[in-house]
């Protein structure tokens, strides 16, 4: 593990020199790609050099027992080298963690899908509980949520919404929703009181950039309509919807958010960049199914995740079999305790498949 840390913070170094270096300093791509590595090694080299520290520390108070010291100091220094045994400890486990290989996706947007799924107007009641529900977690956080696109229903859910969650670290967080998410409730159209049962579904992109996926114009056929309300009545008497189709894959993007062809335009293409960026990370990724499927499930989006019952005030995630009785607070965005739960069963597997 310290061979490892050793290259890290020697790297760490060697980006200091190249990002001082003029032709790095005049050159843009490389600039920001030696910044991006060495913001992503920073924590790992600085906490190394705080165990190296304590560490030393430690040694020295060590050979301070071998000299002849009058009881009280060697008191004093037998409590100094408890204390340093404890910290080192404590630095060895967080490095552990930092040594995870990092997902290359953690630091970027997301674009969210919700759909309802099964349970027709129930359903996409549901779907509109969920994009509330990640609409607070983002304003919780300092994220900004844009909607993409959305096609509503007369009773206030969603048949789907697309939208992007603008933030530092979002998809760290929420990649961990990708799944069927089902609801246990009576609904407001039922008279006999009978608890049903309804799905939606969640998919979670990270916001692809130009540089990582190559998509030519000629790839691209755009097509432009009316953009129409619920119920399919036309809104908008102007082409400015936009539908992107990626000839290669058969992706289709549609976006009539904006009154404006322009952006509507701009808009469609950061979710097709997405979803043929998911696409191909799919295909690359299928040769590792044994990595894929860890703790927190295999993030197939027709994979059940959790289970949100209402008269029970419960929440249930079923890939680490936690359940917390506060729906009524993660509705209103409070994820964190189960995300954090997540995030911890991850690392805990991944570390056990790296000290293997």
């Amino acid at each position: 593990m310290f061979d490892r840390l050793q290259s890290v913070e020697d790297r760490y170094e060697k980006l200091n020199e190249l990002l001082s270096d003029p032709e790095v300093v005049n050159n843009s791509e490389k600039l920001r790609e030696y910044s991006k590595e060495q913001s992503s090694i920073a924590e790992t080299v600085e906490v190394y050099r705080e165990y190296k520290e304590a560490k030393s520390e430690y040694d020295d108070a060590k050979e301070m027992l071998d000299d002849k010291l009058d009881p009280e100091m060697r008191e004093m220094v037998k409590e100094e080298i408890d204390e340093l045994e404890v910290r080192i400890k404590d630095f060895e486990e967080r490095l552990k963690i930092l040594l995870i290989p990092k997902d290359p996706n953690d630091d970027k947007n997301v674009i969210m899908e919700i759909r309802g799924a099964a349970g027709g107007d129930e359903a996409a009641l549901f779907a509109g509980n969920l994009y509330r529900m990640y609409s607070r977690y983002a304003e919780t956080h300092g994220w900004k949520t844009e909607v993409i696109e959305e096609h509503s229903t007369g009773l206030g859910g969603f048949k789907e919404i697309i939208f992007i969650i603008n933030g530092n670290g979002a998809f760290s967080r929420l990649k961990y929703e990708n799944g069927a998410h089902r609801v246990q409730r009576v609904p407001e159209t039922e008279s006999g009181g009978r608890i049903h049962t309804s799905t939606a579904t969640v998919a979670v992109l990270p916001e692809a950039e130009e540089v990582e996926v190559d998509i030519h114009e000629k790839d691209i056929r755009v097509d432009t309509f009316a953009s129409s309300g619920p119920g399919g009545q036309s809104v908008n008497t102007t082409m400015s919807a936009v539908r992107l189709t990626h000839i290669p894959t058969g992706i289709v993007v549609s976006c009539q958010d904006e009154k404006s062809q322009i952006k509507n335009k701009d808009k469609a293409m950061k979710v097709l960049r997405a979803r043929v960026y998911d696409k191909f990370q799919q295909e690359a990724q299928e040769e590792y199914d044994a990595n894929r499927k860890s703790a927190v499930g295999t993030g197939d989006r027709s994979e059940r995740i959790r289970t949100y019952n209402f008269p029970q005030n419960r929440v249930t995630d079923h890939r680490i079999g936690l359940t917390i009785q506060k729906l009524d607070q993660i509705l209103e965005g409070k994820l964190d305790e189960v995300i954090d739960s997540l995030i911890v069963e991850d690392q805990s597997k991944k570390l056990e498949s790296v000290e293997d």
